[in-house]
Parts: C-alpha cells; sequence; structure tokens
C-alpha cells in the first residue's frame, strides 16, 4: 500500500478544545484511515506551518482523499496537505523510468 505524509493545522476551536480537554487524537486518526483499510504509522505534533504530521498506509488515492475530506469537513482543521511518499527502493525505479522518459521527451523547440 502507499505511505502518505498527512499535515494539518488545527481549527481555532479544536485547539481550545485540546487545551480545556487534552486528549490523544492519534486514537481518531487511526479510526479514520482504518475506515479505508489503512493504517496509521505516526502521527505528530508539530511547530509552524502545521500541528500535526502523520505518515500513513493507505490503499490509494482516493482512499486518502476520503478520509482527507472527511476529517476537513468535521472543521477541525482548517489547513491540509497530502504527499504521497515513495519508498528508497520506489525512488530508484522512478530515476529509471527517468532514463527512459528523458530519451524519448524532447523539450518545446524554438
Amino acid at each position: 500500500m502507499p505511505l502518505y505524509l498527512y499535515q494539518a493545522r488545527f481549527s481555532r476551536e479544536a485547539l481550545g478544545t485540546l487545551i480545556e480537554k487534552p486528549q490523544d487524537r492519534a486514537k481518531g486518526a487511526a479510526t479514520a484511515i482504518e475506515a479505508v483499510g489503512g493504517k496509521l504509522h505516526h502521527y505528530f505534533f508539530s511547530f509552524g506551518e502545521y500541528d500535526i504530521a502523520i505518515i500513513a498506509e493507505v490503499p490509494d488515492n482516493v482512499s486518502m482523499a476520503g478520509v482527507a475530506m472527511a476529517v476537513a469537513n468535521t472543521g477541525a482543521v482548517t489547513d491540509s496537505r497530502t504527499t504521497i511518499l515513495m519508498t528508497a527502493a520506489e525512488g530508484v525505479e522512478a530515476m529509471r523510468q527517468g532514463q527512459k522518459v528523458a530519451s524519448a521527451y524532447h523539450p518545446p523547440a524554438r
């Protein structure tokens, strides 16, 4: 299954709730991901642009998009980003595919 990095920023209301009543949101994330047949690998709190970073294994892009849409629909997050991750072996295979494309593709000529 593909791996995904999901990053999100909590809404002001969600942060207020978490401060008033601290809770482990990794369990909620795992439930959402498992609903589409996926597996939560890591749930991190983070500083900077996003409040959380999740690494999950999910069957496909459509399933991951469904998770992201469902979470966004709750209003708990204001912004999110999903990045498809590749293993090192997949990266090497992509490089090999790039070799094939490089010999076939030519940029626009003037």
